[in-house]
């Protein structure tokens, strides 16, 4: 049977503490209290909780003190602070020394189990992958770079996967490195020494795809002076990479699926068959089961490619791998470029963070070559970054942003005073949309309005109270 979760709740102030414990009564975890740092000391060293709920002002120590300790020693227990102490400096300190969640007093019941259910999550998370093999954890892998929890499981999926003869299907945004999964699967699999090949399916025009894939034979078409092989036949005995499946034409899927079923198929032109041996992986940036539910793409070409799925996650949900992999693309065009540049600043640092990166690793890749071939020096700072991140182009703004939509009104004249309304609560519209398009990331909001984190973090104690005293 498995067991319960378990939460360690530091908290000096009983009624609060009875308060968050009913907060969790019907929560599948088991909740133990203690109410000094002493008394948490002794709890941890005695069995290290799943998760623990912080308040930062105890009676006797400071709640960083417990939470430096935690991250010093590597516990594996994520911590939630909370405390009614919501300065700037406590909560940008406490995020430095590794909490998961800052949560200001006054919270709500169900802000505290959201909260409380995500650093489970990433716990178990954080167990699974552990236990996916005994090796250390990675900080780069077959070409990758990055240590974060999500691409742990992403290197032990390809590392599990090469050797078999399965097909793979590689699914993530654009930028998130589906070709190089799909070159480090062939580098890891039995047909290393055998032919690599990739087909973008939606790069090629479709009269020329197919001929791309299975070659064509003389006079098979307006310009095919001679035979000529495809894809299919180049890459007998090794791997196929279909990049941007899902954008293959309908009639080419058919015949795609006859050449996956049979390992075999016909040139354009041609009505002699063909046999190769070639493993198959695929890519797309689009929800394949959307595609096949709207019949764009084949229901029974999807289940035949879709063995073994592997979802490349995007940058900004790859914790501090973007720091990482900004720092190695730093130090690969200094060296090309013969410039001094060696590290980024602590600004650029948390302008990384806190950014989207809608273009994911090839943007942060076009970001870095800018600045190392417009700049000189050691040290990237903020002034050397380029649009959007240098600030004057802005950040890309909520696509329902109130304040934008009202500029709009003042100028083409469509808003009338009697319209107006107050400031503080388009300002508060603002921010909460803010931080629904950003998945309730403080950070990440503060950026797409181009304010300091502490400002949000400070505007949201400020209505919490509001709404406490009402």
């Amino acid at each position: 049977m498995n067991r319960q979760p378990t939460v360690l709740l530091v908290e000096d102030t009983p009624p609060l503490a009875r308060v968050y414990k009913e907060y969790l009564r019907f929560e599948p975890v088991s909740v133990e209290h203690v109410e000094t740092g002493e008394a948490a000391f002794s709890a941890i060293d005695k069995q290290a909780p799943d998760a623990v709920l912080l308040d930062l002002r105890l009676p006797d120590i400071d709640g960083l003190e417990i939470l430096r300790w935690i991250k010093q020693r590597q516990l594996p227990c994520p911590v939630v602070i909370i405390t009614a102490h919501g300065s700037v400096s406590a909560a940008v300190e406490a995020m430095r020394d590794g909490a998961y969640d800052f949560l200001v007093k006054p919270f709500s019941q169900e802000r505290l189990i959201v909260t409380l259910r995500n650093a489970l999550e990433r716990r178990e998370l954080q167990r699974l992958v552990d236990g996916m093999a005994s090796e250390t954890r990675h900080s780069a892998f077959a070409g990758f770079i990055g240590s974060s929890m999500e691409m742990q499981s992403v290197y032990a999926t390809i590392q599990s996967a090469a050797p078999s003869q399965a097909s793979i299907f590689i699914t993530g945004e654009s930028g998130t490195g589906k070709e190089l999964c799909a070159e480090a699967i062939h580098h890891l699999s039995e047909r290393s020494k055998g032919p690599f090949m990739a087909l973008n399916c939606a790069a090629i025009p479709r009269d020329l795809l197919e001929s791309e894939l299975f070659g064509h034979v003389k006079g098979a078409f307006t310009g095919a002076v001679s035979n000529r092989d495809g894809a299919a036949t180049l890459t007998d005995g090794g791997t196929l990479f279909l990049d941007e499946i899902c954008d293959m034409a309908p009639a080419l899927q058919a015949k795609l699926l006859r050449f996956v079923q049979t390992g075999t198929f016909q040139r354009v032109g041609s009505s002699r068959s063909e046999r190769v041996d070639v493993r198959f992986v695929c890519a797309t940036n689009r929800n394949p089961l959307k595609e096949v539910e709207s019949g764009r793409f084949r229901a029974d070409l999807y289940y035949r490619l879709h063995v073994i799925p592997i979802h490349l996650p995007p940058l900004n949900r790859r914790d501090d791998d973007v720091i990482d992999i900004a720092e190695n693309f730093l130090r690969e065009f200094a060296r090309q470029e013969s410039k001094p540049f060696v590290r980024l600043d602590a600004g650029v640092r948390d302008l990384f963070r806190a950014y989207s990166w809608p273009g994911n690793v090839r943007e942060l890749q076009n970001i870095i070559r800018n600045v190392v071939v417009l700049n000189t020096g050691e040290v990237v700072t903020r002034e050397m970054l380029p649009p959007p991140l240098d600030g004057s182009a802005g950040l890309p703004q909520p696509a329902n942003d109130p304040l934008r939509k009202r500029r709009a009104d003042v100028a083409s004249g469509e808003l009338t005073e009697a319209a107006i309304r107050p400031l503080h609560e388009v300002e508060r519209e603002t921010i909460e949309e803010a931080l629904r398009l950003s998945d309730g990331n403080v950070p990440r909001a503060a950026a797409l309005l181009e304010i300091s984190p502490s400002t949000v973090y400070r505007k949201l104690q400020s209505w919490n109270e509001e709404s406490s005293a009402v």
